[in-house]
């Protein structure tokens, strides 16, 4: 017997903001985010999701939607919880395996985008070097990823997952919290790299700006 369709646990609609979706979707970890699906250990399921930016960043050939995007979170599908075959649920210090069998793009949005964060929106590793917002767009032609911002590179753009992982808990969220408080606070020395990493941020604690909590609030505070 052929095996059957994966079960769809999660969809999404591209064209409404992650607050709008039928099943809310989240972008802080925190243990207490009610799940929104639950699959059964050994189950073959299908999860849909946004891009980081729940959509913020734009099929066009400007980068100011990097520039100016919230980039305090990333927007997560689920929770989603994990019952055993004997209809126990996972629990805090379980080992859980997952396998992705599939990935790929939903339809009509067969494109992704590569590009650097402003320094006045974050920044990144090599903010020294590429200090303001730049964006390219990437087509896929197959198994192969094009972009018009960067005439005569093609290569085979494997997708990847994004962010998996599975929810903190409490005694876990407060090391976190404590640890990179400690660097927020100062209280603890950050490195330094020719005088220059010194100078920016080494945490970026959660605050409610830009949270999305999936059924723990179904708003999106701003």
């Amino acid at each position: 017997m052929a095996p059957t369709t994966p079960r769809p646990v999660i969809t999404v609609d591209v064209w409404k903001k992650p607050w709008e979706q039928e099943k809310p979707l989240h972008n802080r970890w925190h243990p207490e985010i009610p799940h929104v699906a639950h699959v059964v250990e050994g189950e073959v399921f299908r999860v849909e999701a946004v891009d980081w930016s729940g959509g913020a960043i734009k099929d066009n050939n400007s980068a100011d939607d990097l520039k100016f995007c919230d980039a305090t979170g990333h927007y997560l599908s689920g929770p989603i919880r994990i019952i055993d075959i004997s209809g126990a649920p996972a629990r805090p210090g379980d080992l859980l395996s997952v396998e992705i069998l599939d990935l790929g793009p939903l339809p009509g949005n067969e494109w992704g985008f590569t590009g650097t964060m402003d320094r006045e929106n974050g920044g990144g590793f090599l903010t020294d070097h590429f200090p303001y917002a730049t964006k390219a767009i990437w087509y896929f032609e197959g198994i192969f990823a094009y972009s018009p911002h960067i005439p005569g590179v093609r290569f085979p753009g494997l997708i990847h997952p994004g962010l998996i992982g599975t929810a903190p808990s409490k005694e876990l969220l407060d090391i976190w919290n404590a640890r990179e408080a400690s660097l927020v606070n100062g209280t603890v020395q950050p490195p330094t790299l020719c005088d220059i990493l010194h100078q920016r941020p080494l945490a970026n604690l959660p605050t409610p700006k830009g949270s999305l909590l999936g059924l723990v609030i179904n708003i999106h505070c701003s």
